[in-house]
């Protein structure tokens, strides 16, 4: 996390900080902000932390308690790249978590997801009660644990740590489509994200290939374009304030007529998108 203090920049990762000082950071309930936050890109640029509606920081034990139980949860597991975490450690994290879901869940529909090989496959280890997805760049930025950089290595972590699916970036998904086949041969999920997912013509694709959902930034707009297509439940929306949202496509799948030129359409439309 960064702020800014008489002029300095200061970071700190989340685990370095008792929870006192995490919830410090940003907006209080006071209303009061003595610590902004920044915000890091890639590059190494640090800019104003800027969004259109912002609250304090929370626990995951507010949000099992003031979050409407019918809403489902996809708790995502993060981890830092560039820290090598031994078995011992990540079990302590995971079991804090673990704690807190088993004591304030009460039966809502959740998901665990983790981008780390390790997390995923322990976390399954853990407990069997909730579904445990991998996610996954595809391969569309390269790591050196080779179990992140392709949609098989991906395929092959769930079969090994017994999970039920995968969250891929959707461009590795449109590049390597034969990867779709391989997925559900494996009896497993495929959902996607990314920027791209915001694209409505993209998620049409995507339900005609075969994937099962798609997590979205522009939740009202997206669902509203796709009401034509059947879906089943939109499991981690609170409401269309712009928090990101996983949509489940039904099971029974429309039968969809499409036309020559809007085959040939979507045809040219891929290597377009994935451009972007």
């Amino acid at each position: 996390m960064f702020t800014q203090e008489q002029g300095v920049i200061i970071e700190k990762r989340v685990t370095e900080m008792a929870l006192h000082e995490f919830l410090s950071y940003g907006p209080q309930k006071d209303g009061t902000n003595v610590k902004p936050m920044l915000r890091k890109t890639k590059d190494g640029r640090i800019f104003e932390w800027k969004v259109e509606k912002d609250a304090p920081l929370c626990t995951l034990e507010e949000a099992f308690v003031k979050v409407k139980h019918s809403l489902g949860f996809n708790i995502e597991l993060k981890f830092d790249d560039n820290i090598g975490y031994g078995e011992e450690e990540l079990r302590q994290t995971l079991d804090n978590i673990l704690k807190v879901v088993d004591e304030h869940a009460k039966n809502r529909p959740i998901i665990f997801s983790s981008f780390h090989p390790d997390a995923a496959r322990l976390i399954r280890n853990m407990q069997r009660n909730y579904p445990v997805f991998f996610l996954t760049n595809g391969g569309c930025e390269i790591y050196k644990d080779v179990r992140r950089n392709s949609l098989d290595e991906a395929i092959k972590l769930c079969k090994e740590s017994g999970l039920q699916g995968i969250v891929s970036e959707v461009k590795a998904i449109l590049r390597t489509p034969n990867a779709i086949t391989r997925v559900k041969d494996s009896k497993l999920s495929l959902l996607s994200y990314g920027q791209l997912n915001n694209v409505v013509e993209v998620i049409y694709l995507q339900y005609l290939m075969g994937v099962e959902g798609v997590i979205v930034d522009m939740v009202k707009d997206i669902s509203e374009a796709i009401a034509n297509i059947e879906v089943t439940n939109e499991d981690d929306c609170e409401d269309n304030d712009g928090r990101k949202c996983l949509i489940r496509f039904g099971e029974e799948r429309k039968k969809v007529e499409m036309s020559k030129d809007e085959i040939t359409l979507l045809t040219k439309f891929v290597p377009k998108v994935l451009q972007q």
